[in-house]
């Protein structure tokens, strides 16, 4: 079962850099392991491989959906390389670096450089829980210590601290730093940034990704895409074509998959992998302390991924 029909042009988006550093259709990709939870970078590059050809110009390794918090320096610098090998020049890498300490963040910045990555997630440092001041200077540090562009990643209902509109605002103002992974669920903070900066905002939430694109948003990061990486690139494509009705009704129409995987109170790291092995694609077990969907789970998203994939066969009847 797959959704070719959804957006039978898979070619790389065109974009300019401002407007879209890293492309716009970017899938946070899991990070698959084998059976015996190693890291399987086999798997990975066959993986990125599917997700570039049928429509995805960017990918985000070892952010919370890869898994982040559970890979070893090593294994996240590897991931790169073996990705870059994969996918080539067809779309932009961009690392996953953040951690809660700044001098592990700009070594891990710099080996992910060396490895080939095009650009830096950089999330706000988790448990400590900074003030404003002392996160701006965070995220200055990590990006003066490497070439690379640097995404901000702002998630509060996991890191415990928001990155305040005023200090993106301020942030913006480094020449690297250009984009921001927007997980905050703040419609207004993120317009009051977008009408104040030129920084590139990425959904980062799946059932945002129509909303934010509608007011300028540059794309997105979806972890849904891992599964369908043609949904979403069809959501842009109809918008950017005219066809705003359409538009609207592809995203309603992922609805059912998105809140499977996303809002059952499972973390879209474990339904995408339960999901991907379902369907025979490379994933593997999550690492503890995560646990692997039980095959209620698995059953319940199976059903809610043929009910989309049929309904995009209905549409084109």
């Amino acid at each position: 079962m797959e959704l070719h029909c959804l957006a039978a042009d898979t070619t790389p988006m065109t974009t300019d850099d401002d407007s879209a550093p890293f492309g716009r259709s970017l899938c946070a990709m899991v990070t698959p392991f084998t059976g015996s939870g190693a890291l399987d970078l086999d798997g990975a590059q066959r993986l990125a491989d599917r997700l570039v050809a049928r429509g995805c110009d960017g990918l985000v390794l070892s952010g919370t959906t890869g898994e982040s918090p559970t890979t070893t320096d090593a294994e996240k610098a590897a991931l790169v390389t073996a990705v870059r090998e994969a996918v080539g020049d067809r779309a932009a890498l961009v690392a996953g670096v953040g951690t809660a300490d700044t001098r592990h963040t700009v070594e891990l910045a710099l080996a992910a450089e060396k490895a080939g990555a095009d650009g830096l997630l950089v999330v706000a440092p988790y448990y400590s829980r900074p003030p404003q001041d002392a996160l701006e200077a965070h995220f200055r540090e990590v990006a003066d210590a490497s070439g690379l562009p640097v995404m901000l990643y702002d998630i509060p209902g996991r890191t415990g601290t928001r990155i305040e509109p005023d200090s993106v605002v301020r942030l913006a103002a480094h020449p690297r730093i250009v984009a921001v992974k927007d997980c905050a669920y703040d419609l207004l903070g993120t317009q009051k940034v977008l009408s104040r900066t030129g920084l590139a905002y990425y959904a980062g939430c799946d059932e945002q990704i129509l909303p934010l694109y509608a007011i300028g948003a540059a794309g997105y990061v979806s972890t849904v895409a891992n599964v369908v990486p043609e949904l979403f690139r069809a959501v842009l494509d109809a918008f950017d074509a005219g066809d705003t009705g359409r538009a609207a009704l592809l995203q309603r129409r992922a609805v059912p998959l998105v809140e499977s995987m996303m809002a059952a109170g499972l973390p879209g790291t474990v339904t995408a992998k339960a999901l991907l092995g379902a369907l025979g694609l490379p994933a593997g077990p999550v690492r503890a302390p995560l646990r692997s969907a039980d095959r209620e789970t698995t059953a319940g998203l199976l059903a809610a991924y043929g009910e989309l994939t049929a309904d995009a066969g209905q549409s084109q009847a």
